[in-house]
């Protein structure tokens, strides 16, 4: 049984830059460096909250010649609800009537 708790500042932060983005896709280099967040931290969080079904992944190729491709990431419906429910600087319980998220 997995056990679920509130999300942590961190995951609220990417959460909200997420939104911010709309329907455009982010690579984990913008969102580090806009929510604040360490690689270290961010991409064990994206993988989380992708295989939770809140966000959608995808390889896109470079615009420029010579660079490896680049994984981009944007909300799914349920991720954007997630993050309306758990703006950043709200407390860390868990918002009433959602679905926790385990990460």
């Amino acid at each position: 049984m997995s056990r679920t708790r509130a999300l942590s500042p961190q995951a609220r932060m990417i959460l909200a830059v997420l939104l911010d983005a709309r329907d455009g896709w982010s690579h984990g280099y913008e969102l580090a460096r806009l929510a604040g967040v360490k690689s270290g931290t961010l991409y064990p969080l994206l993988i989380r909250l992708e295989a939770q079904g809140y966000l959608e992944a995808e390889w896109q190729q470079p615009l420029e010649r010579g660079r490896p491709p680049r994984h981009a990431y944007r909300l799914t419906a349920s991720g954007v609800q997630l993050a309306h429910a758990n703006p950043p600087g709200q407390s860390a319980s868990p918002a009433s009537g959602q679905r926790e998220a385990t990460i």
